[in-house]
């Protein structure tokens, strides 16, 4: 009931602009996350009526376990079936793509954390890993800002899911963290008035503290060392290599690099760029010639 109510709760938000593209997150949006309902529904009945046990604490049977491990991955928008989050993030204008990556993802993380130990840690582990690879691959070849942080957040959800069975408050504190860093990058790029790349080149002219702000921001959020969005992934690593799964962990750092490649690369875009409109030097083209004609 919590989860519908939340759900119906962010459509009219998300509709607010009467645009086709909002209106299309939106009924994606709302198709998804009830497909998602549905199927944490089907999987307590399924549950009850096979071990006589309505708590979700006490899932025992495989299918219920399963089937709702894919439902709350669903609603969070976690490979393998995260296609969703992509088309309706670059939808919605930045505030409510700011809400739908933030405090929506807080009651199905609840519901994650409450039924992890009943969970099979090798799904969990090839989800988070899965996740990490499809939000670094994908946000390889984005100009649009919303799209990245799209995928950005499936990558980042896929690090606390990765973990969530051997030390969930490492989980707290990646999600509180991911939170924070990501309602920074939304609110710099909604006072820069930044949707794509080429938009975000332009900051730095306007506001030079507000850009670098931003690629501070985005910076940490690739996980480079001095900053705070570096300490989860490093705690997480440090516990998979004494859970006993170094390769797990390699592949986790390897995935980081990827998703980094494109936070360097809006940082170059916001900083090391100037937009060609604002010209110190007349070019040659843009003299004035007298036309001369020639006698045939």
């Amino acid at each position: 009931m919590g989860l519908e109510i939340n759900t119906l709760a962010i459509i009219p938000i998300m509709a607010q602009q009467h645009h086709p593209r909002a209106i299309e997150a939106t009924t994606k949006y709302f198709l998804t996350q009830a497909t998602a309902a549905a199927m944490i529904l089907f999987a307590s009945t399924t549950n009850a009526w096979l071990m006589g046990e309505w708590e979700i604490h006490q899932l025992s049977h495989p299918l219920a376990t399963t089937t709702v491990m894919l439902a709350l991955a669903l609603k969070l928008g976690l490979a393998p079936v995260h296609f969703w989050l992509p088309e309706v993030l670059q939808g919605l204008e930045l505030t409510t793509g700011l809400i739908l990556s933030t405090w929506q993802k807080l009651a199905p993380f609840a519901l994650m954390i409450q039924t992890a130990p009943t969970i099979n840690s090798s799904l969990l582990i090839a989800i988070g890993l899965l996740s990490m690879l499809v939000g670094g691959w994908g946000g390889l070849n984005q100009t649009q800002l919303r799209k990245i942080l799209a995928y950005s957040s499936i990558a980042h959800l896929g690090w606390m899911v990765l973990i969530l069975q051997f030390a969930p408050s490492l989980t707290l504190l990646s999600l509180s963290l991911y939170i924070i860093m990501t309602s920074s990058a939304f609110l710099t790029l909604k006072t820069n008035n930044a949707l794509t790349i080429n938009t975000l080149a332009t900051s730095w002219t306007k506001s030079p503290t507000l850009a670098a702000l931003a690629a501070l921001v985005l910076l940490s959020l690739g996980g480079l060392p001095p900053l705070s969005g570096f300490m989860p992934k490093w705690l997480i690593l440090q516990e998979l290599t004494k859970q006993g799964l170094p390769l797990s962990a390699t592949l986790a750092a390897m995935t980081a690099l990827l998703s980094l490649y494109f936070y360097l690369r809006l940082c170059y875009a916001l900083t090391l760029t100037i937009y060609p409109n604002t010209l110190t030097a007349t070019a040659p083209w843009r003299l004035n010639f007298t036309m001369i004609t020639l006698p045939l």
